[in-house]
């Protein structure tokens, strides 16, 4: 789910009679939702694990029946969790017999490599630019991943 694509359904809310729109795909869940004040209108969009907003250029002016959902750390800049530095196929081990890179519990090391990532036919180690235990694995083995898909948390 590109940025432009998330701008295209954003505009699309804006300017039809949609209430609410929300579409998962790609390790991702988006919910867009259209919520009316009474200086204007805006649209407010999250994204999981991350999430954010958009509002149209002329903002509306704030009243105290506006309410605004709270800011959340997205996973890009959270420093245990290891986002994909390309678009590819994510890839856990180097062939389909092997075993894999790291499981959920494993100690890693830094430079130690958590996964592929096959893109135009190359494929990229993806290392550890952290130390420590990983907590959780995000992505499904062989699916494809977007710039800055979550991939694994490492604390």
């Amino acid at each position: 789910m590109s940025e432009s694509w998330i701008r295209r359904m954003v505009s699309l809310v804006e300017e039809s009679d949609i209430e609410e729109l929300e579409f998962s795909g790609f390790f991702r869940k988006i919910r867009i939702s259209k919520h009316k004040s009474p200086g204007g209108g805006s649209v407010v969009y999250s994204s999981s694990p991350a999430s954010a907003s958009h509002t149209p250029q002329t903002p509306p002016k704030e009243s105290p029946e506006t309410s605004k959902p709270a800011p959340q750390k997205a996973p890009a800049e959270d420093p245990a969790i290891v986002t994909s530095p390309m678009v590819g196929t994510f890839y856990r081990a180097p062939s389909p017999e092997d075993k894999s890179f790291v499981e959920v519990g494993d100690t890693v090391e830094i430079g130690q490599t958590l996964c592929i990532i096959e893109a135009m036919k190359i494929m990229n180690e993806i290392q550890a630019e952290r130390a420590g235990t990983v907590k959780e694995i995000f992505a499904e083995n062989a699916s494809p991943v977007e710039y800055g898909t979550p991939l694994f948390r490492i604390e």
